[in-house]
């Protein structure tokens, strides 16, 4: 299985989503610091907070949508509206005009466009896929981003400042071709049975009716929610580097030398998330090669064990080179988990609630940020020996649950290859449009 395999579809936002990526990168990572400057820390932490929620209220209606309407509809109307809220941002940080406050409301609609997009994106990268080949699928998307980031992270750090307009304005143009490869050349992957132009325009109750039972549904399928849960205790320890871990070593690491540098808390801290990132963009294609000799219920068990260790490991020792080690572990675990996590997750859904399931599974992230901020309060009571324990608890936590599952996860898999052969039998000239559902 190689990248000239993959749909046009995956193909293409690979590519441009690793350019979009990189521009990202140099700005929306210091958008927090140009909010303080303008609002000041505590509106500023209110108003990201409100962002946040926003976007994921409107991701949950943006994976009905998807589910009833297709996903290049929503798509091209999320990206070209975000299209349009770059023009106005970037107005509004020109060397001519200034409105903090018009940035956050375009800001805000960014998120609003992702909470439209993101859903149906996720969907469709499942829709064109094959079941073989996700792993691979996600690996190159996962390896794409922590390159992205590593790049546009440390650009943006020297030209957030200076050139900001400048920045808005390459982000703007991106946008607009993301746009317009979405309408001339990503192809529709979903056709539902009966769209909503066939259908009788509901009432505004009767649309938050029709919501409502339609996450009813994926609420019901407990081998999801409990993959959910799992994936929200596992996330959660890489980010304790940046909430508990990043006190923790701030408060108690002694300084260390590195060669002839002297290395304190908070500059471990950036190191180990460095070494991260470095070796994720290095050795990301080397530990794909060695997993796929092994089955992906072995793999993704042992990926959790990893991870949990070495976040355990750099919660509790202070000293440099056991942390950098410890870092090595956790990378190794997170390098093997993620593809066979996200293809265990793209296996999970039934075609026509694919959006809404990954809508629902974008609370991963927001409850692992919210788990993690608690170990930052706990921190403050509990010493650094129950923390780590803690953290140990999380993981195995986690893995139990998966374990628990992974019989229903590898069953879904089968499922959905039979589905496949299938399809591939019966598909129409209009695409693809499924003839089984999975159960």
């Amino acid at each position: 299985m190689k990248f000239k395999d993959f749909h046009p579809n995956i193909k293409l936002r690979i590519i441009f989503g690793f350019f979009s990526e990189i521009i990202g990168s140099m700005i929306f990572p210091f958008m927090a610091i140009y909010f303080a400057i303008h609002f000041g820390a505590k509106l500023t932490g209110i108003l990201l907070i409100v962002n946040i929620i926003i976007g994921s209220l409107v991701g949950i209606y943006g994976g009905y949508l998807s589910d009833i309407m297709g996903r290049k509809k929503l798509m091209v109307t999320a990206e070209v509206i975000r299209a349009v809220s770059l023009v106005v941002m970037t107005l509004a940080n020109s060397p001519w005009f200034e409105s903090p406050t018009i940035t956050f409301l375009m800001f805000l609609v960014g998120s609003i466009c992702w909470g439209i997009e993101g859903p149906a994106m996720d969907a469709m990268l499942i829709d064109v896929s094959k079941p073989e080949q996700r792993k691979l699928m996600y690996a190159i998307m996962y390896w794409s981003a922590n390159l992205s980031i590593a790049i546009g992270g440390a650009v943006g750090a020297f030209l957030f400042k200076d050139y900001l307009f400048e920045l808005f304005i390459g982000m703007t143009v991106m946008s607009i071709i993301v746009a317009v490869v979405l309408i001339l050349f990503i192809e529709e992957s979903y056709v539902p049975k009966q769209t909503i132009k066939e259908k009788k325009i509901p009432s505004r109750f009767q649309a938050f009716k029709d919501i409502g039972q339609s996450y009813k549904t994926v609420m019901k399928d407990r081998v999801f929610i409990l993959f959910v849960i799992a994936g929200l205790f596992i996330q959660s320890l890489e980010f304790q580097l940046t909430n508990y871990i990043a006190v923790k070593l701030h408060e108690h690491m002694p300084e260390q030398n590195l060669f002839q540098w002297s290395i304190d808390g908070i500059q471990m801290t950036g190191i180990l998330r460095t070494e991260n990132t470095v070796l994720v963009v290095l050795f990301a294609a080397i530990v794909m090669k060695l997993i796929m000799k092994y089955k992906d219920k072995h793999v993704y068990l042992t990926s959790i064990v990893l991870f949990t260790i070495g976040y355990t490991a750099i919660s509790y020792f202070d000293n440099m080179w056991i942390l950098l080690v410890a870092m090595l572990i956790a990378t190794i675990g997170e390098l093997m988990r993620v593809p066979v996590q996200q293809s265990y997750l793209a296996a999970i859904p039934p075609d026509d609630k694919r959006s809404s399931y990954m809508a629902v599974n974008a609370f991963t992230y927001q409850g692992s940020m919210i788990l993690a901020s608690l170990f930052v309060t706990l921190g403050a009571i509990l010493s650094k020996e129950m923390m780590s324990t803690l953290l140990l608890i999380t993981g195995v936590i986690g893995f139990v649950i998966i374990n628990k599952i992974i019989p229903s996860l590898e069953q879904r898999v089968r499922n959905q290859e039979g589905v496949k052969e299938a399809v591939e039998e019966t598909k129409s000239e209009k695409g693809y449009v499924l003839k089984e559902q999975v159960e």
